[in-house]
């Protein structure tokens, strides 16, 4: 394919009636570019943790309780206050969120104390925060 029609097969030409759509308007595949998108996909067990851990991000309650937790250590009561729902509601998320490696706990006597699970989540929400807030 020349470089000319892979620049049109990827922006879309303008269509007959004079709209733009995001469809191509030609039905031609270019192969080596289909190549180059397949490998850079990761293998079936990395996109199910990345699909479960956005499943997880896509809780209200979810992201009050990682937000608060990117502020500091927080217990199980504490948690509920933040969230603003029952101790049985905040432990049931945070066990949700446990099973996706988004956060940890320690024990400190009889309380559990819970934080984010490292690093990457800290900086997965501060960029999903950041691109939520961008104007349109």
């Amino acid at each position: 394919m020349s470089a000319g029609r892979r620049d049109m097969h990827r922006a879309g030409v303008a269509r007959l009636d004079g709209s733009d759509s995001p469809e191509c308007d030609i039905l031609q595949v270019d192969r080596e570019a289909v190549a180059r998108a397949r490998a850079s996909v990761p293998d079936e067990r990395t996109i199910k943790r990345l699909s479960d851990i956005f499943s997880a991000l896509a809780d209200p309650t979810r992201v009050r309780i990682l937000q608060a937790l990117s502020a500091e250590d927080l217990c199980v009561c504490d948690i509920a206050a933040v969230a603003r729902v029952s101790q049985s509601a905040a432990s049931h998320q945070l066990r949700l969120l446990r099973d996706r490696d988004l956060v940890a706990f320690t024990r400190d006597g009889k309380r559990a104390v819970y934080r984010l699970a490292d690093e990457h989540v800290r900086l997965l929400l501060e960029q999903g925060l950041a691109h939520a807030a961008e104007a349109r």
